[in-house]
């Protein structure tokens, strides 16, 4: 069971004066050394500390918006830079053929940190092209139903109404309940929908515009008893989450590097079940891909034949994998569950109204509040006024991660309490 914070003692840790923004900015150039001492633990402030020092940001521009972008960690950072100006020294394919083993090592480690094997994994370059690779290449006729969640990203949503015109399939969209009281209530919409002509359902592990997170081992289970592929898109999952696609039991899942993740711009990850990679088409063909219409590659790699990819990016995505399981998968869980209920309980306790479920179970770490005010004054003065940078997705929405520290999340509070007024209009 995850360890639950009150709204007061998580606050009351904090300085009353920690909302006022840093006179100068610190610029260290040397931060503590990785990996933290001890165990990762929500509680010990002092290590995740030593998690936020592996970040440049300054404390006077906080990002809390991980749904959009994350920073990096210096290591990823220096990686794509160091790997870049190594190829702009040399660029012939004799220097770049390590880059080859370099992608593999990067494909091992995020394949071992979703519980999958290497082959079931394709490195794309984001959730957007994760999607459509799916939903142009799910093998479907005219008259096949699919199935999807009305919060899902347009890529999972629009992206079937687009193959949907040309090819004749029905797209049929469920709702689901906005504070859910069991996860009977998020289960039961999808259910009614699933038909004997529907081939696909189509959803997302937490919303980026309500921040609700659906039971997806259940939903697949019910899909997988009427032989229905499930999609799930994992943009708001990977690296926030502490994610086992085994257990989960989905046949293909999507994400960004960019976002939870923290890894390189331009890099996603496209999980397919060893036994469907056979059915699906890719959408690009491109060198490396073989000589005819049976590929030469081996497994989820056929998904990724695009031609010239940038090499240093590829392999730092191995490098993030690196700084995430030093923190370990169950700890980050704890540790955005931990900064989120905390941010939801002080935003609940000034009078606005959440989105976003209380419930960690029902929630992951985007957390959203209705504005019925100036939604952009709200965002512009939070960032300018009180240096936390948020997004006006669904409402005000503030997105903590493993670089956020305690005092963030009192500053965020204290900055929306400031701008109740332009909040709540």
């Amino acid at each position: 069971m995850k360890r639950r914070t009150s709204r007061r003692s998580f606050l009351t840790d904090v300085a009353a004066g920690a909302v006022v923004l840093p006179a100068a900015i610190s610029r260290a150039t040397d931060p503590p050394a990785w990996p933290p001492t001890g165990p990762a633990s929500p509680a010990d402030e002092s290590y995740w500390k030593q998690v936020r020092a592996q970040f440049s940001f300054t404390e006077q521009r906080v990002p809390m918006n991980a749904a959009n972008l994350c920073p990096s960690p210096r290591s990823v950072a220096a990686r794509v830079e160091d790997l870049t100006r190594d190829i702009d020294r040399d660029c012939s394919s004799n220097n770049r053929a390590k880059f080859r083993t370099l992608t593999e090592a990067s494909r091992a480690a995020v394949a071992a940190q979703l519980g999958v094997i290497p082959d079931e994994v394709a490195l794309v370059r984001n959730t957007s092209e994760a999607n459509n690779i799916v939903n142009n290449g799910v093998p479907l006729s005219a008259g096949d139903e699919v199935v999807v969640w009305d919060q899902n990203h347009p890529t999972n949503n629009v992206a079937w109404d687009v193959r949907a015109a040309r090819f004749g399939i029905t797209v049929r969209r469920v709702g689901v309940p906005r504070h859910p009281a069991s996860a009977q209530e998020l289960i039961d919409p999808f259910v009614a929908a699933l038909t004997a002509r529907t081939r696909v359902l189509a959803i997302t592990h937490v919303s980026n515009v309500s921040g609700v997170r659906l039971p997806v081992r259940e939903l697949v289970e019910a899909a997988h008893a009427r032989g229905i592929h499930v999609h799930l898109d994992g943009a708001q999952s990977w690296g926030a989450l502490d994610v086992d696609l085994r257990e989960l039991g989905c046949d293909s899942y999507s994400a960004s590097s960019h976002k939870w993740f923290m890894g390189p711009k331009e890099a996603g990850v496209l999980y397919v079940k060893e036994d469907r990679i056979a059915e699906i088409w890719p959408n690009i063909v491109a060198p490396g891909w073989g000589s005819d219409a049976d590929p030469d590659v081996e497994g989820a790699r056929k998904f990724e034949s695009m031609g010239q990819r940038d090499d240093a990016c590829l392999a730092a995505v191995g490098t993030t994998a690196d700084f995430h399981g030093a923190i370990g998968g169950p700890a980050t869980e704890a540790r955005v569950t931990e900064l989120a209920t905390a941010l939801k309980q002080g935003l609940a306790e000034l009078g606005t109204t959440l989105v976003t479920p209380m419930e960690p179970e029902f929630s992951g770490g985007v957390c959203i509040i209705e504005v019925p005010g100036d939604r952009s004054a709200a965002l512009r003065r939070l960032y300018e006024e009180h240096g936390i940078a948020g997004a006006g997705t669904g409402g005000l929405r503030l997105c903590p991660h493993v670089y956020n520290t305690r005092e963030h999340v009192a500053r965020a509070v204290e900055g929306v309490k400031a701008l109740r007024d332009v909040i709540l209009g």
